[in-house]
């Protein structure tokens, strides 16, 4: 098999739709084997594997750990793209919600990296979607305390993993994609943040799946703790207060 990620077993979370389901076929386009997870039922394709996974449930993980280390042996590669869209301010943030946004924007990837890390060999990645709300403040209180934090959590990992483990670990921070968890945004924040992207469009998860399978492959062997943002030109400049503004319910 040939392909810049030839031979490399790599899991995908998230990977029933949007974004996810572009990671895992550039990936396996390029000659990975790929195990895509999700809670959502999957379209029917014989490009990769497909396994159902809630990313929070550590029982879950532990099996899949299990099964890929007697079925391959070994992972090469884990994307944490799992994730959920909170879009409360930060008055109307119910503690339920909160929990619910850390559960699967931060825990998920922390038990994702626990369960497989022991079956990645010294130069495999990880890579951590995260968020242009990672950059900047955003209006939306949990998912960008969340991001955040998954952000920390990718800095943590590649000082721990790349030391012992000489695994590699690095987040990608998408702007605005269009992607089933933008269908939840209103009307007036899709305007507003569009008028700001100086591309004057939103991406698509094309836009985002080249720079996954660059982090996978072995071309990016000495990139580690890096912070690639994807947002034409979003948080080059943006003032997220305008957009915020923009969408402020009246008081």
């Amino acid at each position: 098999m040939s392909g810049r990620c030839a031979g490399k077993v790599v899991v995908v979370t998230g990977a029933a739709r949007g974004q996810g389901a572009e990671e895992a076929r550039a990936l396996a386009a390029e000659g990975a084997t790929v195990v895509a997870t999700d809670v959502l039922d999957f379209a029917p394709t014989d490009a990769y594997v497909q396994r159902r996974l809630d990313v929070t449930d550590a029982d879950g993980w532990a099996a899949l750990a299990t099964w890929i280390e007697a079925e391959h042996g070994r992972v090469d590669g884990l994307v944490n793209n799992a994730g959920v869209a909170a879009r409360e301010r930060l008055p109307h943030v119910s503690l339920e919600q909160w929990q619910r946004t850390f559960d699967i924007n931060v825990t998920g990837p922390l038990l994702g990296i626990q369960a497989l890390a022991p079956l990645m060999p010294p130069g495999s990645s990880i890579v951590n979607i995260c968020s242009v709300a990672a950059v900047a403040g955003h209006a939306a209180a949990a998912y960008t305390a969340s991001k955040w934090a998954l952000r920390g959590l990718t800095r943590s990992a590649s000082l721990e993993l790349g030391t012992t483990r000489g695994i590699r670990v690095n987040a990608v921070m998408p702007g605005l994609v269009d992607t089933p968890l933008m269908e939840s945004a209103p009307a007036a924040f899709h305007e507003a943040a569009v008028a700001e992207v100086p591309l004057h469009r939103v991406g698509v998860p094309a836009d985002i799946a080249p720079t996954i399978v660059f982090l996978v492959s072995d071309e990016s062997s000495y990139y580690n703790g890096a912070e690639l943002v994807i947002d034409g030109g979003l948080s080059a400049h943006v003032s997220h207060k305008r957009i915020a503004d923009a969408t402020r319910p009246p008081s």
